[in-house]
C-alpha cells in the first residue's frame, strides 16, 4: 500500500497573500479551496485538484498541516465525494483525525512527551518575551504559539531564536509572515510514521515547504519540496528532496503531477 502525506498551504494550496508573494494573483485557472466569512482564501490550480482526486483514488492521501482542526475543516474541496481523506493530521501532528475523530491513542502519546521532553508553553512564551518581537502573538490549541511579524527578522535575530528556543527543547519555523515556535514532541513526522505503521504502508511519497515538513519528508521515499519554500532555501537539509521547477500553485500542480507519472512508472 502507499501513501501520499502532503503539507497544504504554500504547497497544495496558497492564500491571497502567498499568490502575491508570487506574482500570481487573478491567474484563469485558479480555483476556491478554503472559504473563510463566506470569502474564498485561499486557491489551487483546477487541474491540480484533478490530479490530487486521481492520486486519492489510487493511494492513501492524508493531509498534514499546522493547522488546527477547525481551520482545516474551512478548505472545502476536502469535502469532495471524489477525494477519499480516512486520515488528517493537523496542529503540526499533535492531533490525528481518523474519519472526523480524533485518535486518543495518539493524542496520549503527544501528551506524555509534551510533559517529559520540553519547556511547557506559557514558559515559552514568556522567554519569546526578551526577544521583542514585531507583532502579534497566537496560540494554536494550547499546543504551540507563533508571531504575525510586522516586520522581516534578521539574520542574527533568527540565529539567537534558534539558540534560546532549542535550549528549552523546541524548535521554530519562519514561514510567510508567521513566526512559529514548537515544542519538538509535536511532529509531522512521528504522526505521519504512526498511520504508515498503523496501515502497513510500503512506499511513501510526501510534499511540503516548511523546516516543519522536514519532520516527514526525510523518511519519504518520494520527499517534494516547492522552488519557493523555506526548505528550498535551505540546501543542507533540502539537498536529498525533489525540488521543483515552479513556484507557487504551479508548483503544487507540478509536484502532483510527478506523482502520478511515478505511480505509473511502478504499476
Amino acid at each position: 500500500m502507499r501513501m501520499f502525506a502532503s503539507d497544504l498551504d504554500r504547497t497544495l494550496i496558497y492564500s491571497n497573500k502567498a499568490l502575491a508573494d508570487f506574482g500570481q494573483t487573478g491567474e484563469k485557472n485558479l480555483i476556491g479551496a478554503e472559504r473563510k466569512d463566506g470569502r474564498e482564501v485561499a486557491f489551487m490550480t483546477n487541474e491540480g485538484l484533478l490530479m490530487l482526486k486521481r492520486v486519492s483514488a489510487q493511494m492513501l492521501f492524508v493531509p498534514v498541516t499546522t493547522r488546527t482542526y477547525e481551520q482545516y475543516k474551512r478548505i472545502f474541496i476536502f469535502q469532495d465525494d471524489q477525494l477519499n481523506i480516512p486520515y488528517t493530521v493537523t496542529s503540526n501532528g499533535a492531533n490525528i483525525h481518523y474519519h472526523g475523530k480524533p485518535l486518543e491513542e495518539w493524542s496520549g502519546i503527544v501528551r506524555k512527551r509534551l510533559k517529559a521532553e520540553c519547556a511547557l508553553l506559557e514558559e515559552m512564551m514568556d522567554r519569546s518575551q526578551s526577544l521583542e518581537l514585531n507583532g502579534k502573538i497566537k496560540t494554536a490549541e494550547n499546543l504551540f504559539f507563533y508571531y504575525i511579524l510586522n516586520e522581516h527578522i534578521t539574520t542574527a535575530a533568527k540565529e539567537e531564536i534558534v539558540r534560546l528556543t532549542e535550549s528549552y527543547g523546541w524548535r521554530i519555523s519562519l514561514q510567510g509572515r508567521k513566526l512559529y515556535f514548537m515544542p519538538n514532541p509535536i511532529c509531522k513526522g512521528e504522526a505521519v510514521k504512526f498511520i504508515k505503521n498503523r496501515e502497513e504502508i510500503k512506499i511513501v511519497f510526501g510534499a511540503g515547504d516548511s523546516v516543519l515538513d522536514h519532520d516527514f519528508l526525510k523518511f519519504c521515499d518520494f520527499p517534494y519540496v516547492p522552488n519557493h519554500g523555506e526548505l528550498a532555501a535551505n540546501p543542507a537539509l533540502s539537498h536529498p528532496y525533489l525540488i521543483s521547477n515552479n513556484i507557487g500553485a504551479a508548483a503544487g500542480e507540478e509536484i502532483l503531477n510527478d506523482v502520478l507519472n511515478n505511480i505509473k512508472e511502478r504499476v
